[in-house]
């Protein structure tokens, strides 16, 4: 506690504050909150991706013990409840598509197994679940279809008769004229179909939900596991309660983990709160983890048609996208995000002079997708490196002499891309060199032929990888309170990423406040006056940079009064290392010692008002574009499929470092859930719709021992688009992992002739792939 300042300070890897509640189990989520009165409630969801609701009898569930209350959709319509708002192209200005809202709970059809079709409260959660036992539901069964690719075909079932295309939106990049012409002078063309596996976000928290109705005041309270409670109350108070924000609060505690998934208001935030309203009770309700993975958003679901263009020396001329993404059932939270970034980041870090890309949002029988950690970003990327590595075969050179050949150049710096992109800074090739030399890239020939020696095949991908992070605006307040403690008031949302540590650092070296005096409040719409929440990384250059424009303000505030307490001219004060002294002399006072003497109760010079707070605002207009490079060695058991993690290195330019604890926290984890993507995890249907991995049983993720020491470094080169000069981290690994790591598993396969394998690289599907090559060859 008596440490100086500057062990605390920006760039110093200060472990996080937070972990100390959470390790010693006092930490408050939202199940942990028992309120007065508290009633439990269960929904009832859908065993059909398609079909009609003829009818649905709740009497013998109304009727059973304990039973306070059974909603349906008919109730909804009959109370006013409104539908979730979805944000389409067309409300940016993009082309216009079709915009299908989701209800609360299903009226007429439900559209996918997990559709929400009514809702039981009761005085025990066991009550509830029994009742909803009880409740009998007459479908009418109708044909569903669960693939992007079918449900484009002409033929294909409408998942909504209004949409027969089932496409819901079409966005496009890039100059179509100008890319054929590319590929007519073309001295090679590669092309590539590839598929992004559909992922669960699986966060260690299941989403819960306890609605809170006052009657007295005419105002609700809703505790959510939300990485964005005021973006959740607008859409609750606006569109389903449709009441004003003001009568709304949302608390949004300690989450464990979101990963975009827990950005939306789901059926259930507003159904414990309409439920709470007709009962006069609080209302509670939890996920189970098999209801998790059928009734939150899933992530990626995305099938590509990509194409390269190269003359004779393995330069890139042109690239074509075709990119179809599964929208799932309805429109939900950001699903344009997804495809957005996918074709606006086709480029990735190279020198593509001509572009024509086209991504479309498509229905499918399934549950909605949603932006999950990446967005797009790890799509793009894993098309554009993919098709790089089968060029650099097609041409005979290196795969990373291909990379080099077609890098954006520092001094192209500011480059805008064909996608009218800008990239502010980077310099790939330094990074690239780097990264090489720590995965100790030129002795891979002696760790090759010692794992032959073991009877495995090893190989080695590269990735280069570049992300836009960041998005909308912020607003970050610091208020001192009479004993010269200083509250950082947070528009960003915490849930996991450490900002109760790394904001704290940043406060403290500005400030001079000692950081143990710094306290964090965030995820309350009534404390904190406005936030965006957390996604997309962008915590750091809009909450970072908001925040210092704050700690500014406090500073110029406090000089006046510094001046005055010192009998000095303002133009006289200066601040240095958390204190005011008076030019050429050696008078000084703590600047807080200085804020206390805003709270005086009387005798307050007029021109200055009681407290000391301020706010900074600031937008990413323009964001910011961190990159790296990953290199992964794999080891394939020929004879069984099996594929190890050998070794994964990564060198990844996040800007100015901040934390660099934190940060590469940051790394490892997204690399994790990379390597999941890559080799282990996906959602499954089968072709009635019916969810085939419903359990952790059947839906695998990485463990520890699936995992290499994955080693990692930080290369800062500043952001040039804001004053910290920061960049971000929180997808660098899930962005570059997929990629480096299929790239390893061909590179160890190749010799085979094996070209070519889809996500996720399971046991079985390498096995499969050695030993059709094998009869192939025979």
């Amino acid at each position: 506690m008596d440490a100086p300042v500057t062990k605390f300070g920006i760039g110093q890897p200060v472990r996080r504050v937070e972990d100390q509640r959470f390790i010693t189990g006092r930490g408050s989520y939202v199940d942990d909150i028992d309120l007065p009165r508290q009633c439990y409630g269960v929904v009832v969801m859908s065993p059909h991706a398609h079909a009609r609701i003829v009818n649905i009898d709740t009497s013998k569930a109304a009727a059973a013990a304990g039973v306070l209350c059974v909603l349906t959709g008919q109730d909804a319509a009959a109370d006013g409840i409104g539908l979730l708002m979805v944000p389409m192209p067309e409300d940016m200005g993009g082309p216009k598509g079709h915009r299908a809202r989701r209800p609360l709970l299903a009226v007429d059809k439900v559209r996918a197994v997990g559709d929400r079709v009514a809702f039981v409260v009761a005085e025990t959660l066991r009550q509830a679940q029994d009742a909803a036992e009880l409740i009998e539901v007459d479908y009418e069964t109708l044909p569903a279809v669960v693939s992007v690719d079918d449900a484009v075909k002409s033929d294909a079932p409408a998942v909504w008769e209004e949409c027969p295309s089932n496409v819901s939106f079409t966005l496009a990049f890039g100059n179509k004229d100008a890319t054929d012409t590319a590929f007519t002078k073309a001295h090679h063309t590669v092309s590539l179909r590839l598929e992004s596996n559909r992922l669960s976000a699986n966060s260690i928290e299941p989403r819960a939900a306890i609605g809170v109705y006052d009657a007295a005041e005419d105002a609700y309270t809703l505790y959510a596991t939300s990485q964005n409670p005021h973006g959740n109350r607008t859409q609750l108070a606006t569109n389903v309660l449709k009441i004003p924000e003001t009568k709304l609060r949302v608390i949004s505690p300690d989450v464990g983990g979101g990963f975009g998934m827990k950005c939306g208001g789901y059926p259930e935030d507003g159904l414990v709160l309409w439920a709470s309203r007709r009962i006069g009770r609080p209302v509670k309700w939890n996920s189970t983890r098999s209801e998790a993975l059928l009734g939150d958003t899933h992530g990626r679901d995305q099938v590509v048609h990509g194409e390269l263009a190269l003359d004779e020396a393995g330069k890139v001329l042109g690239l074509r996208v075709n990119s179809m993404h599964a929208v799932g059932s309805h429109n939900f939270g950001s699903t344009m995000v997804n495809i957005f970034f996918t074709i606006k980041l086709a480029p990735g870090v190279y020198d593509v002079p001509a572009l024509h890309a086209i991504g479309k949002g498509v229905y499918t029988n399934t549950g909605p997708v949603h932006p999950y950690r990446g967005a797009g970003r790890p799509e793009a990327t894993y098309l554009i490196e993919r098709l790089l590595d089968r060029a650099a075969t097609v041409v005979g050179i290196d795969p990373v002499e291909i990379r080099r050949r077609n890098f954006i150049p520092p001094s192209s710096m500011p480059h805008k891309t064909a996608t009218n992109t800008t990239y502010d800074s980077g310099d790939f090739a330094r990074v690239m060199d780097e990264c090489l030399k720590l995965a100790d890239w030129n002795g891979f020939a002696k760790r090759a032929a010692a794992s032959k020696k073991n009877g495995k095949r090893r190989g080695r991908g590269i990735c280069y990888f570049l992300e836009e992070a960041s998005v909308f605006n912020e607003r970050m307040s610091l208020r001192f309170d009479p004993s010269g403690m200083v509250t950082i008031i947070a528009g960003t949302h915490s849930h996991g990423q450490g900002h109760a540590t790394v904001y704290a650092q940043m406060v403290s070296e500005w400030l001079g406040v000692p950081f143990e005096n710094i306290r964090f409040v965030q995820g309350d719409t009534d404390a904190v006056p406005i936030g965006r929440g957390t996604y997309g990384s962008r915590s750091m250059q809009v909450g970072g940079n908001a925040l210092k424009k704050a700690a500014d303000a406090i500073i110029d505030q406090a000089k006046a009064m510094a001046a005055h307490l010192m009998e000095a001219a303002v133009g006289d004060v200066e601040f240095k290392d958390g204190r005011f002294g008076i030019v050429g002399t050696d008078r000084t006072m703590a600047l807080t010692d200085v804020a206390k003497a805003f709270y005086r109760p009387m005798l307050l010079p007029p021109q200055f008002e009681v407290g000391l707070e301020a706010a900074g605002s600031f937008a990413s207009e323009p964001p910011n574009y961190p990159n790296g490079c990953h290199v992964c060695e794999v080891e394939i058991d020929p004879d069984s499929g099996a594929v190890a993690l050998a070794s994964y290195h990564a060198v990844d330019d996040v800007g100015r470092v901040m934390n660099h604890l934190l940060c590469e926290g940051q790394v490892h984890g997204g690399v994790a859930q990379g390597v999941g993507q890559a080799l282990m995890e996906c959602i499954r249907y089968d072709d009635s719709g019916q969810l085939v991995t419903g359990s952790f049983q059947d839906y695998c993720m990485p463990r520890a021992a699936d995992l290499p020491d994955i080693v990692s470094e930080l290369a800062e080169i500043p952001s040039t688009t804001n004053p910290l000069g920061v960049k971000a981290a929180g997808e660098a690994g899930c962005t570059g992992a997929p990629p480096a790591v299929i790239g390893a598993v061909l590179d160890a396969l190749r010799p085979l002739g094996i070209d070519h394998i889809d996500m996720p690289a399971t046991s079985s599907r390498v096995w499969t792939a050695i030993q059709h090559a094998r009869a192939h060859a025979q």
